[in-house]
């Protein structure tokens, strides 16, 4: 029997479901205050941070960034008074609980900067995150540029 639907209307409407699909996805993911430390002149680094909040347990597997060569996420501890960042695989996301990626723990590092970023610049964050076995999604926030007040309780 040969579906009533033309080919067009027919892809059309698969294209509108898998959209609506991944759409569904992505919302199971919460991003809050998503920013970017402003770099100091001519760095090439940046750190991201944001609060991720999934409804279900999940895995942040990569981020990326039109605005760097490369993106990466970090960990920063403290091991024998010596702050340490070591490159993380991936970020777990447990169901219900909020996860912080903050300055001085995990977060996100924009490196190979493309271009200066100033306070104020909006810059997109493409995050891939994974439920469940092979679930993924691909979801973008805008992350502000915000400069670092410095002040005579800054400490080295």
């Amino acid at each position: 029997m040969k579906c009533p639907w033309p080919r067009v209307v027919r892809s059309a409407l698969i294209g509108a479901v898998c959209a609506l699909s991944a759409t569904a996805h992505a919302q199971a993911v919460t991003v809050r205050d998503a920013w970017i430390r402003a770099p100091a002149p001519g760095q090439q680094v940046a750190g991201a941070y944001m609060e991720l909040l999934s409804r279900t347990t999940t895995t942040l597997l990569s981020v990326a960034s039109p605005a760097a060569g490369r993106v990466e996420l970090h960990n920063t501890t403290l091991e024998d008074g010596v702050m340490k960042m070591r490159l993380v695989g991936q970020i777990e996301l447990p169901g219900g609980r909020p996860v912080k990626l903050a300055p001085g723990g995990v977060h996100v590092m924009l490196m190979d900067l493309k271009r200066p970023l100033k306070p104020g610049d909006k810059v997109p964050l493409t995050l891939k995150v994974e439920q469940g076995n092979n679930n993924r999604s691909i979801f973008t926030v805008q992350a502000e540029v915000r400069a670092v007040a410095t002040g005579a309780n800054h400490q080295h």
